[in-house]
């Protein structure tokens, strides 16, 4: 049994990356002045959920078989 690290993997980085993205959505504008106004939370939120929906879409191509 061959074990797909990429499941996993994905799924925490999509959690992670929706629950910055939300916070990014709804958190305090304020706290954005000490970055020169850039919503940090948001973007990186959002970059770390494509980056688990990749590795969640590479685990599920690598888990169809074709016979």
């Amino acid at each position: 049994m061959i074990l797909d690290l990429r499941f996993p993997m994905g799924l925490l980085f999509a959690v992670l990356g929706l629950m910055l993205t939300v916070y990014g959505l709804f958190g305090d504008p304020a706290v954005y002045a000490a970055s020169l106004g850039i919503n940090v939370n948001l973007w990186s939120g959002l970059g770390i959920l494509v980056f688990g929906a990749g590795m969640l879409f590479g685990a599920w191509r690598g888990g169809k078989k074709t016979e």
